[in-house]
């Protein structure tokens, strides 16, 4: 049984504690047994039963739970570099999807790549991933948004959970945009979404969420109501991306049909915020979206003072967030959404790990929690997420193995 010592500070994360409240221990050890948790506390008071086992010196360094990035579009085909210079210049999200540009254009792209293809560069993103200390990853499709090419997407990812260390969570996504083909009859790709690829994508276990993207541009929160209810129906946890460009009213159905999250929400409004409340069901902030497209940041003091738990994740995808850098969005959510930086470790822990309905078992060091963590090369919390570097991740730990 390993048991880690000389920790300078362990963030315990309990998924009972307020957001606010990592459980930081000062000089900490903690041990496991297998794929879990066995004891935690300070060092001194190590039980004698576990000073004989073999040990990993942490040399006065951070340890944290492995980190959970709870919202990202993780399998695509091609990139979006060029629009990213058009932004720049001046053209809008909006302007760029009407010429034929942003998630269309990845469309087309995902549509054109084999399987192979797409796995291969979605396993690359992975294992940089897992370098930086993350261990659980949520995954969208809506790339296809026909039933072959999100069938595929589906694939890759049930494919890619058995392939490597890190943990995933498939989410349903087809109903990202509506396909250029099924424009001029929306009806008809709402029947295909709700008559065919829910009940498929349910009955071969290739989802556990159904998310649907609430915009203009993209989906009504009535065309949202029918794919949503359908997808519990058939057993699907249900997401929402909300209130992103505009204040479409995305928040407020995530409450009505407890969601288990809502996502993005810049824009959304002091109503929906005690509607998310009331409901329970997780803010998911995305600031590397908001960095990238310049626009507002989830309003996170607002909603922590409404009791809306808020969870931080990349939203990594070929547009609006073409980076897998989780420690950097848990910095920018400091610096740029007021979070502390607990309140934005436990949302990329815990609290992310409830917006995948895992809380219970995942993003906590504590006895009978899941054996995921990494080891920091920072003396604290608050010193990692101010004094970023490229990847501070040392040593990580999933499932008990050292993977990275």
């Amino acid at each position: 049984m390993p048991v880690l010592r000389n920790i300078s500070e362990l963030a315990t994360c309990p998924a009972t504690h307020r957001q606010d409240d990592a459980g930081l221990l000062a000089r900490a050890a903690l041990a496991w047994r297998g794929s879990r948790i066995e004891w935690v506390g300070p060092d001194a008071a190590l039980p004698s039963t576990y000073r004989s086992e073999p040990v990993v010196d942490c040399t006065r360094r951070l340890v944290i739970p492995g980190l959970v990035d709870c919202h990202t579009h993780l399998c695509f085909g091609g990139w979006r570099g060029d629009e990213f210079a058009a932004r720049l210049q001046g053209a809008t999200y909006q302007e760029i999807a009407a010429a034929g540009g942003g998630i269309a254009s990845t469309v087309s792209a995902t549509r054109g790549a084999s399987i192979g293809q797409l796995q291969r560069k979605a396993r690359a993103a992975l294992d940089g991933m897992l370098q930086l200390g993350v261990t659980t990853v949520e995954c969208k499709s809506g790339y296809g948004l026909d039933e072959a090419n999100e069938l595929k997407q589906l694939e890759v990812y049930r494919r890619l959970d058995a392939a490597q260390p890190v943990d995933l969570v498939p989410t349903f996504l087809g109903a990202h945009i509506v396909p250029p083909e099924h424009r001029a009859n929306r009806q008809r790709y709402l029947d295909l979404l709700c008559d065919v690829l829910i009940p498929r994508v349910a009955a071969q276990g290739l989802a556990q969420f159904c998310d649907v993207f609430v915009e203009e541009g993209a989906y009504s929160t009535d065309e949202a109501r029918r794919i949503l209810s359908t997808a519990r129906e058939h057993g699907l946890g249900l997401k929402l991306h909300a209130d992103q460009l505009s204040a479409g009213g995305g928040a407020g159905l995530a409450a009505e049909l407890a969601a288990v999250s809502a996502e993005h929400l810049e824009y959304a409004s002091d109503r929906d915020i005690e509607a998310l409340a009331a409901s329970g069901t997780v803010a998911v902030s995305l600031p590397l979206a908001s960095l990238y497209l310049g626009e507002r940041y989830l309003p996170a003091r607002r909603m922590l003072a409404a009791g809306v738990r808020v969870a931080v994740a990349t939203d990594f995808n070929p547009g609006s967030s073409p980076s897998y850098h989780l420690p950097l969005a848990l910095t920018l959510a400091c610096l740029n959404q007021a979070m502390t930086p607990q309140e934005a470790l436990m949302g990329a822990t815990t609290v992310a790990a409830r917006a995948l309905a895992l809380h219970e078992d995942r993003g906590s060091l504590l006895p009978g929690c899941r054996a995921d963590l990494a080891i920091i090369d920072a003396p604290s919390l608050n010193h990692w997420l101010y004094h970023f570097v490229p990847n501070a991740a040392v040593r990580v730990l999933k499932n008990g193995n050292w993977v990275a």
